[in-house]
C-alpha cells in the first residue's frame, strides 16, 4: 500500500475552511449551513439514539422506510448492526429534524418542482396533503416519521428515487481521482473506443460502444494495475504522484469514465468529411483541412458545454436519465454491497450484471449473424410478399414498420429510445408522435402529394423526375449550383417520409422556443441572474467560494473549486481562430469569414437569452441557405460550427453531470475533458481516413457489410430542447447529403417557393400550436398532464426517413414492463437492478457485435438459409 499521503492534493484546493458559511441563492430566504457538516462520518451518529428511535418504528414504517431508501426486505429492524451508513444518515437527519423544517422543505420542493413529470407522484401528493392541512404530521408518530423521511431524503439526498439509486449521501475529498493509473487506463481505452465507434457510425443500424461497456473493461485494467504495479512514486514536474495509490477507487473509474466517455461520442464533422468525399467527390479535403476543422468544432463544443453548465448541470431538475446505467453500473463494480433479500432478488448488482451481459453477448449472435431474421421480423410481409400495400404499411426496411412483433435484437428495440433510463412518459409520448407521424406519411404517400407515391414510402434517399438516386454533382460547377445544369437534369424529390419529417423539424423551432421559454422562465432567469454574478465574481476573485443551488449535490461539491467562466470563453476564442484560419486557408470551402460569425452569433443570443438546447443544425441550414445560396460546402462548413454550439456541447454537458452525481472534482474533470478532445481528434482523423480507403463501397446502398452510410445520406440532428428534464433519444436520426442538397445547393427560396411552398406553413403551425399550450398551461392547467409533452410528439414524427415503428415498438414494451410496472409496483428492486440491466443489455450487444463484425462479416462467412 503506497503512502495515500503522497497522492493528497493540498487541502486549500478541494476544502473550505471549517466553519465557512455557504449562502445558497435557490430560495426567497437565504439558507446557510457549515461546512464541517459536509465530513460528518458513521462514528459521529449517536448509534443509540438511532437504535432506540428505529425500535419503536411499526413493522409497516420499517417497510416504508427500507422501500423508500431503496433496501430490501430482511432487515431486522432489533439489530443495529443491519443498519448500513445511508440508514444511519437519514434516521440521524429525520431524529435533529424539527417539523417547521419540514413544512419549509416541502414548501420549496412545491415552488422547484412545479410541472415536473421526474417527481414522483406519489411524494407529490403527499407533499400536498401535508401542506394543505389534509395530513397531520404531528398526529402519530408514525405520520410524523413519514413526513420527516420524504423531507429527508429530498433535503439530503434526492426527490428522484432514480438519482437516489446511484449517488451517496457523503463525499470523501481524499479519495484518488487524477492518478497516473486512470489516466493511463482512460487514454488506452479512449482511443478503442473513439475507433470502434467512428468506424461503425457509417453502419446502419450502428453499432456503439458505450461508457457502460467501457467501465466493464476499465475495471480489471484497474484491478490488475491494484495488483501488479510497484508502490513508488513518480517525479511529474516537481510533484511526487504515486503509481500504485492503493485499491482501485470508485472515483478513479468514474473520472476514466467520464474522459471516456467525451473522447467517444460522435465527431459531427465526420458527416462533413465522408459526404465530401463519397458524395461531392472532392479531392482538395486534406488532412490538414480535417484536423482544422475538427480541432475548431470540437473545441467550440468543449466551451460552450462549459458555459451551459449553469443551465443544464446545476439545476437539480436536470437529471440526466441517460447518465444513470452508467452510474449504477460502475457502483455495482466499485462500491460495496450489503447482502440483503429484495423482492425475492440475493443475487448481487455486481453478479448480476455479469449474468446479464453473458446472457446478451451469446444471445446476440442470433439476431447478429446467425437468424438475422430476428432483427427486422417482418412476420407480417412473409404472409404476402408480393403485396405491395402491405410492405409499405408492415415493412420494417422500407415500409412504415406497423408490426406488433416486430424485432428480437435489443440493439434494434434501443435505439430509438432508452427503454431502461428514459422516464415513461417520455417514451410514450415518442411513441405517441410516431403513431401521428405513421398516418401523416400514409396519408403524404397515397395522396400523391408532389409525386411522392413514385417513390419509395420510407427512406431518406432524394430522387430525379425519373425515380433515380439524384446526383448532386451534375447541377454544380466548381462546387456552386448552375441553373443551365441543374434545368437539364432534375429537381430533388423527397420521399413522403422526408417531407414529414422536415416539416416535423420546421415545426419544432418556433415551439420549442416559445413552449420553453414559457414552461422553465423561473429556471431560465435564475441560471442567467446566475451568470452574471458569476461574470462579475470573475474581475473580482478568480476562486469559487459559493455554492448558487440549494440541492444535496450541489453542497456536496461545494468543496471543491469550480473553473472559472474565463477559461471556457477562452477556448471559444481559440476555437474561433482556428475556425478563421479554416476557411481563410482553404478558400475551396467558398466559406467567408463573415459566414462563420453570421451564424454563430444570432445562435449565442438564442441560446443564452433562453437556456433551451435545440438542435441547430436544422436553423443553421436556413440561415445559411439564404445567406450563402447555391453553396453546398459552405453551408456545410458553418453548419458544423453551429451545430456545436449545443449539439456537441451536449456530450461534454453529459459528462459534467456525471462528474457531479459522482462528486469528481470539477478542476480535474476539466483537465480530463481536454485531455479527451485532443487525443478524439487524432483518433478519429486516422479512422475515418482509413475507413474511406479501405471498405469496400463504402456508401454504396448495398454495401455487404451494411456501411451504407444512412447518416451522411440526410443528416439533420434530433432537437436537444428538454433542458429541465434531458431526456434525449440515444440515436441521432441524421440527414446530410440530402439537406445540403435541399438548403445548400437548390436553397430556401427555391425550396419554399417552388418545389415544397407547404413546408414554409410548418413554421407558422408550429408558433400557433406554441400560443395554444401556452394559453392551456396558464389558464386551464389541468387540461394538461405534466406528463404531457407535445414537443417529444413532434419529435417523434422527425424518425421517420429511414427509421420507422419497428424501431419503437419494442422498446415501448420494454418501458410498460420496467418504467411503468416495475418502478411502481417494485421501486426497491428497480433501483437496485434496472439501471444495472440497461448497462449489461447495452454492454452484451456492443462486445458481441464487434466481435461477429470482426471474426464472421468483415472477411464474409455467409450463411445461406432463409432466417
Amino acid at each position: 500500500m503506497s503512502d495515500k499521503k503522497a497522492f493528497e492534493p493540498p487541502v486549500e484546493e478541494f476544502e473550505l475552511q471549517k466553519g465557512t458559511v455557504i449562502t445558497t441563492l435557490n430560495s426567497h430566504d437565504e439558507v446557510s449551513f457549515d461546512v464541517a457538516d459536509l465530513d460528518k462520518t458513521a462514528t459521529e451518529f449517536d448509534e443509540e439514539k438511532i437504535k432506540d428511535y428505529f425500535s419503536k418504528l411499526s413493522d409497516e414504517s420499517t417497510a416504508h422506510f427500507l422501500k423508500e431508501t431503496g433496501h430490501g426486505d430482511d432487515l431486522n429492524h432489533d439489530n443495529k448492526d443491519d443498519l448500513t451508513f445511508d440508514l444511519k444518515f437519514i434516521l440521524d437527519k429525520i431524529i435533529n429534524m424539527s417539523n417547521k423544517k419540514v413544512l419549509d422543505i416541502y414548501q420549496n420542493t412545491s415552488k422547484h418542482h412545479q410541472n415536473d413529470p421526474n417527481f414522483p407522484t406519489e411524494s407529490w401528493e403527499y407533499i400536498h396533503n401535508v401542506l394543505d392541512k389534509k395530513i397531520d404530521v404531528d398526529e402519530t408518530f408514525e405520520e410524523n416519521f413519514k413526513a420527516k423521511l420524504a423531507a429527508s431524503l429530498i433535503y439530503h439526498h434526492s426527490p428522484y428515487p432514480e438519482v437516489r439509486a446511484v449517488t451517496d449521501l457523503s463525499d470523501d475529498p481524499n479519495e484518488p481521482v487524477e492518478t497516473i493509473r486512470s489516466y493511463t487506463i482512460a487514454v488506452i481505452w479512449l482511443i478503442i473506443g473513439a475507433g470502434i465507434n467512428e468506424f461503425f457510425s457509417h453502419r446502419q443500424p450502428s453499432i456503439y460502444l458505450p461508457s457502460s461497456v467501457i467501465s466493464v473493461l476499465m475495471y480489471p485494467c484497474g484491478k490488475l494495475w491494484e495488483l501488479i504495479m510497484p508502490n513508488c512514486n513518480i517525479n511529474f514536474f516537481g510533484k511526487k504522484l504515486p503509481l500504485n495509490p492503493g485499491p482501485y477507487s470508485y472515483k478513479e473509474q468514474m473520472f476514466a469514465t467520464t474522459l471516456t466517455t467525451v473522447g467517444t461520442s460522435s465527431v459531427y464533422v465526420s458527416y462533413n468529411i465522408v459526404t465530401q468525399v463519397k458524395f461531392y467527390h472532392l479531392k482538395w479535403i486534406s488532412f490538414g483541412y480535417q484536423l482544422l476543422l475538427t480541432l475548431s468544432t470540437q473545441t467550440m463544443g468543449f466551451a460552450f458545454a462549459g458555459i451551459l453548465r449553469k443551465f443544464v448541470i446545476y439545476p437539480e431538475r436536470a437529471i440526466w436519465p441517460s447518465n444513470l446505467a452508467t452510474l449504477a453500473l460502475n457502483r455495482a463494480l466499485l462500491k460495496p454491497e450489503r447482502k440483503e433479500v429484495i423482492n425475492g432478488w440475493k443475487i448481487s448488482k455486481y453478479n448480476f450484471f455479469w449474468t446479464c451481459f453473458l446472457g446478451m453477448f451469446a444471445y446476440y449472435w442470433l439476431p447478429g449473424y446467425l437468424f438475422t431474421a430476428l432483427s427486422s421480423f417482418s412476420w407480417i410481409s412473409w404472409i404476402a410478399p408480393y403485396n405491395f400495400n402491405l410492405d409499405v404499411v408492415t415493412g420494417s426496411s422500407a415500409g412504415l414498420g406497423l408490426n406488433p412483433l416486430s424485432t428480437f435484437d435489443w440493439n434494434v428495440m434501443q435505439f430509438l429510445v432508452n427503454p431502461l433510463t428514459m422516464p415513461f412518459y417520455a417514451t410514450m409520448n415518442v411513441f405517441l408522435g410516431m403513431v401521428v407521424g405513421f398516418f401523416v406519411v400514409l396519408g403524404i404517400y397515397y395522396s400523391n402529394h408532389k409525386w411522392s407515391a413514385y417513390l419509395p414510402v420510407n427512406t431518406n434517399a432524394i430522387f430525379t423526375n425519373t425515380g433515380e438516386s439524384f446526383d448532386v454533382t451534375k447541377i454544380l460547377t466548381n462546387g456552386v449550383f448552375d441553373n443551365t445544369k441543374y434545368q437539364k437534369y432534375s429537381p430533388p424529390f423527397y420521399t413522403a417520409a422526408s417531407l414529414a419529417s422536415y416539416g416535423s423539424f420546421y415545426m419544432i423551432y418556433p415551439f420549442a422556443f416559445l413552449f420553453n421559454s414559457y414552461k422553465e422562465w423561473d429556471t431560465i432567469k435564475f441560471a442567467l441572474q446566475f451568470m452574471v454574478n458569476d461574470f462579475k465574481e470573475t474581475f473580482r476573485d478568480f476562486s469559487f467560494k459559493k455554492i448558487k443551488f440549494d440541492d444535496p449535490q450541489s453542497r456536496l461539491m461545494a468543496r471543491y473549486k469550480e473553473v472559472p467562466d474565463w477559461c471556457y470563453w477562452s477556448i471559444l476564442v481559440v476555437s474561433l481562430i482556428i475556425s478563421i484560419l479554416t476557411v481563410k486557408i482553404y478558400p475551396e470551402t467558398k466559406t467567408p469569414v463573415w459566414g462563420v460569425f453570421f451564424t454563430i452569433v444570432p445562435l449565442c443570443l438564442l441560446l443564452a437569452v433562453t437556456g433551451v438546447q435545440l438542435g441547430l443544425n436544422v436553423l443553421v441550414e436556413l440561415i445559411g441557405g439564404y445567406a450563402l445560396p447555391g453553396n453546398p460546402i459552405a453551408l456545410m462548413t458553418i453548419k458544423a460550427f453551429g451545430y456545436n454550439i449545443d449539439g456537441q456541447a451536449d456530450n461534454f454537458v453529459s459528462c459534467q453531470k456525471m462528474a457531479h452525481y459522482s462528486r469528481i472534482p470539477t478542476r480535474a474533470l476539466f483537465c480530463g475533458q481536454i485531455v479527451g478532445v485532443l487525443i478524439q481528434v487524432f483518433v478519429f482523423l486516422g479512422v475515418v481516413n482509413w475507413s474511406m480507403a479501405n471498405v469496400e463501397d463504402m456508401c454504396a446502398v448495398h454495401q455487404k457489410q451494411k456501411f451504407t452510410c444512412p447518416n451522411e445520406r440526410t443528416y439533420v440532428l434530433l432537437p436537444l430542447f428538454f433542458f429541465p428534464l434531458e431526456f434525449c433519444t440515444n440515436k441521432n436520426i441524421n440527414r446530410y447529403y440530402s439537406a445540403s442538397v435541399l438548403t445548400g445547393v437548390i436553397g430556401p427560396k427555391r425550396v419554399f417557393e417552388g418545389l415544397y411552398p407547404a413546408l414554409k406553413w410548418t413554421f407558422f403551425i408550429g408558433f400557433m400550436l406554441a400560443l395554444l399550450f401556452v394559453a392551456l398551461k396558464r389558464w386551464y392547467p389541468k387540461m394538461i398532464s405534466d406528463y404531457f409533452e407535445p414537443q417529444l410528439m413532434i419529435l417523434g414524427i422527425t424518425h421517420y426517413g429511414p427509421y420507422n415503428l419497428s424501431y419503437i415498438l419494442g422498446g415501448f414494451y420494454a418501458a410498460v414492463a420496467m418504467m411503468f410496472y416495475v418502478k411502481r409496483r417494485y421501486l426497491a428492486w428497480f433501483e437496485k437492478y434496472n439501471y444495472v440491466l440497461s448497462a449489461a443489455l447495452s454492454a452484451g450487444v456492443a462486445f458481441s457485435a464487434v466481435i461477429i463484425f470482426f471474426t464472421v462479416q468483415f472477411h464474409p462467412k455467409n450463411l445461406d438459409w432463409w432466417g
